[in-house]
C-alpha cells in the first residue's frame, strides 16, 4: 500500500523557521521527490525538487531560503524553510515520481504570521 506521510506544518512567526518532512511507503524506483504548495484561492505551484542523485532545484520564490534534502535509505524527503514570510503560508504537498507514476500526499499547512 502506497504512503506518503508529511509532518512538520504549523504555525510561525515571519522570520521563523519550520522543517517539513515526507516518508514514503509502498513505492519501489523512486525517482524525484519533491515540494508543491497551494495558498487559498490559488493554485498548487511547484517549490523545490531533489533528483536520485540529489541535484536540487528550487523556485525563485524559496531560493536561498529553503533547503530540500533526501535520505534514500529511508525514503523520506525533507523541506527545511527559514527565513519564512507570510506569503510561504500555504498547504505543503509532498510529491514522489517514479518513472510510470506520480504520488501526492495528504498536505500539511504551513502558516506564517506577520
Amino acid at each position: 500500500q502506497v504512503q506518503l506521510v508529511e509532518s512538520g506544518g504549523g504555525l510561525v512567526q515571519a522570520g521563523g523557521s519550520l522543517r517539513l518532512s515526507c516518508v514514503a511507503s509502498g513505492i519501489s524506483s523512486i525517482n524525484t521527490m519533491g515540494w508543491y504548495r497551494q495558498a487559498p484561492g490559488k493554485q498548487r505551484e511547484w517549490v523545490a525538487d531533489i533528483g536520485p542523485s540529489d541535484r536540487t532545484s528550487y523556485a525563485d520564490s524559496v531560493k536561498g531560503r529553503f533547503t530540500i534534502a533526501r535520505v534514500n535509505a529511508k525514503n523520506t524527503v525533507y523541506l527545511q524553510m527559514n527565513s519564512l514570510k507570510p506569503e510561504d503560508t500555504a498547504v505543503y504537498y509532498c510529491n514522489v515520481r517514479t518513472i510510470w507514476t506520480n504520488y501526492w500526499g495528504q498536505g500539511t499547512q504551513v502558516t506564517v504570521s506577520s
